[in-house]
């Protein structure tokens, strides 16, 4: 895979862009939904970074 496909935003980008709410993508990393260095990564400041090409296929209910 190349760098195009995994474009990272941080969670308020990635709220903006779907029109969900932070809480709710908060939610769905907490509940498992959404799976550690597939769909988000934890820089070594602490702060998440959504994987947008796997967040967006979750939503489209196609693959992880």
């Amino acid at each position: 895979m190349n760098h195009s496909e995994h474009i990272l935003v941080t969670i308020k980008k990635f709220a903006e862009l779907t029109g969900l709410t932070e809480e709710a993508i908060r939610q769905y990393i907490k509940k498992g939904h959404w799976t550690e260095k597939i769909h988000w990564r934890k820089a070594p400041n602490g702060r998440i970074f959504i994987n947008t090409k796997a967040a967006y296929s979750w939503i489209e209910g196609i693959g992880a």
